[in-house]
């Protein structure tokens, strides 16, 4: 019978064949009567091997380490590596996989530190003369149904923990695997490039509509080019975290020589210098800190992490000796030469994460480089962080991932069917972005319930969907992060706002860092469109949709709470088919913020400045015909803002207006556009009625509100104005 063996690695090794349970996982060596080479600490390093040979050996299976978990638990050894269970146990695995996650769900980020991955790290590196071998975190757990497969390749540690911090968070949306190349593994660049491929053929194979997603930390940078370089036919999304093929444009190049000549004795020295060169250590510290907490007791615990992460970066020396170092050194020079030589090929979607502290790598200019050397690449560039960027606070991948549109399930990216709703760590960090205008402007939330009375709070909009919120934009869409964070606040509701395409195109800003308009996406916007509103009231979501659009959302002088929408109706027939409930309201507060002094018509006065205007306009997507009326001018512009005492913004929501049941509507356009008109004067009821009552405030002033919180608790919402 073969051995079988418990070993505190466990909770990173479990392959990612047919089973996804995690709990009380054992490993095996299948056929043979030795215990697994994963665990083994007394086996004899094998150098220089190919992976063929190893294959033969019975090490490998179609690239994966051979492992089983408890066959008492209804799974069993199904044979050439494969695990099949009996019929209860697909039963209950079937069961646990679902379609959609909860909004606001627990995605782990900020429980685990770089300590996490040094003590990981630990286990994994027992020398076992095996070759490269993919394995599956267990806290990845079971993702969502039909989800798409990432591969991780790390840097020159070849570990495989790199995405240690992100496990928990990408476990949910994909099905991921991690590439593990052993401390004495000297497969060469070629070696692991058509070992990887390999995975990639046979999935590509298994599953020819979904994308497969390459994740490569610096050295896996290279590797993930190289790959789609010669698969230009698979459809792949390349994440490029800091990318080594500027290798030899190297900070450290100079001192590379060195290490060969310095004394065995010495070596021990070099991963302490290289932990420091290679990451921000403040950084890596920082992630499980809330930012929240007052400055004093973040600098004690800040102080408290790096004292505890210390001790654990002795393990580096054995993560990468002497000899592997000097040979992970000359694999990254053949690596990156091998991925430069062939951009020209990758057809790929590429996302590179850069990083302005790098000392390692010249990352910053290498990820503009990229950008115009490959035909569909996006950058986002972190200033603040180091080199082991996905290790850092600050950065988290699945965050990014959704922010820059680049998480799909098919060939073709569906913002409604592909949308994952926002964890809590992404509530709370991606409204804390824009909490000073959150804090300055304090908003008041109403709603009028069925009978018709006005009770603070979003009590009278109905929790079941569809719903159709429709209502007036402010100066900027000043008012839309209140609204948003109300809903999820409130009702836990995720509110999926119509956006203009501009937001959704690939032509980039000149600043490429994480932007409001990424955190726009993460937070439910799509582009607004027939199709996409089509499918949320389908699927029974909260629309949010402003009929006057940018030419509103850009007003002029004199325009302030004045609805500039089409001559006719867009949405109420959309609406009467899935039979939404409308809720009209209303939003004032911007002429409390700022005062408008420059407008789209004195901008169009000044030269140069109407010259980028005018530029800015024709990019633009038109969305609308102009025999819609003025609410199809769209100019794009900065207007100029003065600044004022922050006042107060205030919403109320109308009383929700029901098109189950009126089906005639659909067929009568008279009986459509009376129902418009009516919405419409809705909304202006709403502006005129909150424009009267901010009157009656005694906290509108930030200055009233500011004593309120100091005498009170700063949590307490601040009252208003009885409804």
């Amino acid at each position: 019978m073969p051995a079988v063996v418990n070993s505190l690695v466990l909770p990173y090794f479990v392959t990612n064949s047919e089973a996804k349970l995690r709990s009380r996982v054992r490993v095996q060596s299948l056929g043979s009567g030795r215990e697994s080479k994963i665990l083994s600490s007394d086996s004899i390093p094998v150098k220089g091997a190919s992976i063929e040979e190893k294959e033969k050996n019975g090490d490998l299976v179609d690239g994966f380490v051979r492992k089983i978990e408890k066959s008492d638990e209804g799974l069993i050894d199904g044979g050439n590596g494969r695990l099949k269970y009996t019929s209860v146990e697909k039963k209950r695995v079937k069961d646990v996989i679902s379609n959609d996650l909860e909004v606001l769900w627990d995605d782990g980020y900020g429980t685990k530190t770089v300590r996490d991955y040094l003590e990981g790290a630990k286990e994994i590196i027992r020398p076992d003369g095996g070759p490269p071998r993919w394995f599956c975190p267990v806290e990845c757990g079971q993702p969502l149904k039909d989800s798409p497969i990432l591969l991780f390749f790390p840097g020159i540690d070849g570990v495989g923990l790199g995405l240690t911090l992100h496990h928990k968070a990408l476990g949910k949306v994909f099905e991921v695997r991690c590439l593990h190349i052993p401390v004495y593994d000297r497969t060469p660049f070629e070696g692991l490039v058509k070992f990887v491929e390999k995975t990639v053929r046979l999935e590509h194979a298994s599953s020819p509509n979904k994308p497969i997603y390459l994740v490569g930390d610096s050295f896996g940078g290279c590797l993930a080019l190289a790959v789609a370089a010669r698969n230009p036919e698979i459809d792949l999304v390349l994440i490029l975290a800091n990318p080594a093929t500027s290798f030899n444009r190297s900070q450290l190049q100079p001192l590379f020589p060195l290490l060969e000549a310095l004394p065995d004795e010495l070596h021990n020295a070099v991963p302490y210098l290289l932990s420091f060169v290679m990451g921000n250590p403040v950084k890596m510290a920082m992630v499980n800190i809330e930012s929240k907490l007052p400055p004093g007791l973040q600098i004690e615990q800040l102080s408290n992490n790096l004292t505890a992460m210390l001790p654990s970066l002795s393990g580096l020396a054995d993560i990468i000796p002497k000899d592997t170092l000097l040979w992970k050194l000359k694999l990254l020079k053949s690596a990156a030469a091998y991925a430069n030589s062939r951009l020209h090929s990758v057809k790929a979607e590429v996302l590179v994460l850069s990083s302005g502290k790098d000392q390692m790598l010249p990352s910053g200019d290498e990820s503009q480089r990229l950008k115009s050397s490959l035909k569909n690449c996006t950058v986002r560039h972190f200033k603040e962080n180091g080199h082991t960027i996905l290790l850092e606070d600050g950065v988290n991948l699945l965050t990014i991932i959704k922010g820059t549109s680049k998480y799909r399930r098919s060939r073709r990216l569906d913002f409604v069917s592909n949308y994952v709703p926002p964890s809590m760590s992404e509530f709370e960090r991606g409204f804390e972005k824009i909490g000073l205008l959150q804090t300055a402007s304090s908003a008041a939330m109403f709603s009028t319930l069925d009978d018709g009375n006005i009770v603070r709070g979003l009590g009278g909009v109905p929790n079941e969907g569809p719903v159709l919120l429709v209502g007036y934009h402010m100066l900027l869409g000043l008012e839309l992060s209140s609204l948003v964070e109300a809903f999820l606040r409130e009702k836990n509701i995720m509110v999926r706002g119509m956006a203009h395409p501009m937001l959704f195109t690939r032509l980039e800003l000149s600043s490429t860092e994480f932007s409001i308009t990424d955190w726009m996406k993460v937070m439910g916007a799509v582009p607004v469109t027939a199709t996409n509103i089509y499918k949320l009231l389908s699927t029974n979501s909260h629309v949010l949709l402003y009929p006057g659009g940018v030419r509103e959302a850009f007003h002029y002088r004199g325009e302030e709470y004045k609805l500039i929408w089409p001559k006719q109706q867009e949405f109420i027939r959309m609406a009467a088919r899935f039979g939404a409930t409308i809720v009209p309201f209303g939003a004032v507060g911007e002429d409390d913020i700022a005062e408008l002094v420059l407008d789209y018509n004195d901008l169009m006065k000044i030269p140069l400045v109407n010259g980028y205007v005018r530029d800015a306009t024709s990019k633009s997507i038109k969305i609308r015909d102009e025999n819609l009326g003025e609410v199809a001018n769209q100019a794009f512009y900065i207007p100029g803002l003065l600044p004022k005492v922050p006042g107060r913004f205030y919403f109320l929501f109308g009383k929700p207006i029901e098109t189950k049941g009126k089906g005639e509507i659909l067929e009568d356009r008279e009986k459509a556009n009376q129902l418009y008109l009516h919405v419409k004067s809705e909304v202006e009821s709403c502006l005129a009625y909150l424009l009267k009552k901010r009157e009656d405030d005694p906290y509108r002033s930030i200055i009233d509100r500011t004593v309120y919180r100091a005498l009170r608790s700063p949590s307490n919402e601040v009252p208003a104005f009885d409804p």
